[in-house]
């Protein structure tokens, strides 16, 4: 019985010891190992093996990027104005051995350093080149504080202001300023707006305009040019109708009373065409005319030649 429990208690210190042999360590972290109260060596992802209550785990590091906000500062400008500042820092552990013994708490410190840099750097700025320099400040800030933590293994990847807050008074004068600046804007861009509209009408009114003469003058010229055509068809159709009349008279071979009667029966359907032609009466048409005659009905004209037309047989020309 003594040398069961004797193996048991054998066992149990046996086991105990292998599990503080063997350590696995996560992976983006690293373990800080002490022996005897000094630093040993660091610990890096995997399955390792220690000396038990010998070796013993000092820290525990987390190795990957670390995002922290912290409350906003007061900070005070150039121009005496205290305004709250919100920041957010992005660091990494790079020297976990550093970051353990170098400083308390790395956290804390970079807190503070944080603090202390943006009351130095924002204290020579006003308040306007403040709210418009921020890519300035971060960029600022991110250099003093990657210098200064450097010594501790960590590295500021980004530095970010989250907000500035200035005091109640100044965010009304800056919020009715902002305002008046948009107003500005918007008048201008209605202006050119406007402008712009009013150079186009005036542009499309006078192509228009432009478009408009030309078409009317176009169609002047083509009114004038089918007049003339129409007037020189006319004509052409009156002196064809004349020639056909006095062809079929002079066929007919009829006397001078008889031609002059049938001159002066044509001479009304002649001034039908409606132009300013003078038209004469020759002269022996007027002395035929001083003379009594029987019209040509009651007299019989000569018989026309074969193939030819009489008087009393020509149509009326219209």
């Amino acid at each position: 019985m003594t040398q069961l429990v004797v193996a048991m208690i054998v066992v149990a210190i046996a086991g105990f010891a292998l599990y503080r042999t063997i350590r696995i360590v996560p992976h983006a972290q690293a373990f800080i190992i002490e022996r005897l109260g000094r630093y040993h060596r660091t610990l890096t992802p995997g399955l390792t093996i220690v000396v038990p209550f010998i070796d013993t785990v000092k820290g525990i590091i987390d190795l990957r990027e670390q995002v922290v906000s912290f409350p906003p500062q007061p900070v005070i400008t150039s121009d005496n104005l205290v305004v709250s500042i919100d920041t957010v820092i992005y660091f990494q552990v790079t020297d976990p051995k550093a970051a353990t013994y170098e400083i308390a708490n790395y956290l804390t410190g970079v807190e503070q350093l944080t603090g202390t840099t943006l009351r130095a750097v924002v204290g020579g700025l006003d308040l306007d080149r403040t709210m418009a320099s921020r890519e300035e400040i971060n960029a600022e800030l991110r250099a003093v504080l990657d210098d200064a933590t450097g010594k501790w293994g960590i590295r500021v990847n980004r530095v970010e202001l989250k907000s500035i807050d200035p005091p109640s008074s100044i965010q009304d004068s800056v919020e009715r300023q902002m305002r008046a600046d948009r107003d500005k804007r918007a008048a201008i861009l209605s202006a050119e707006g406007q402008k712009q509209s009013a150079i186009l009408t005036a542009e499309g009114e006078g192509q228009a305009a432009i478009l408009k003469a030309r078409g009317d003058a176009e169609a002047a010229v083509l009114r004038a040019q089918a007049d003339a055509d129409a007037q020189a068809l006319r004509a052409r159709s009156q002196a064809d109708a004349l020639a056909t009349v006095f062809r079929a008279i002079h066929a007919g071979d009829p006397d001078q009373r008889a031609l002059a009667y049938r001159y002066l029966q044509a001479l009304p359907e002649t001034a039908k065409g409606g132009d300013d032609t003078m038209r004469s009466v020759p002269s022996e048409t007027e002395q035929d005319l001083g003379e009594p005659f029987t019209p040509p009905d009651e007299a019989p004209l000569k018989e026309a030649p074969p193939g030819e037309t009489s008087l009393k047989e020509t149509p009326p020309t219209q």
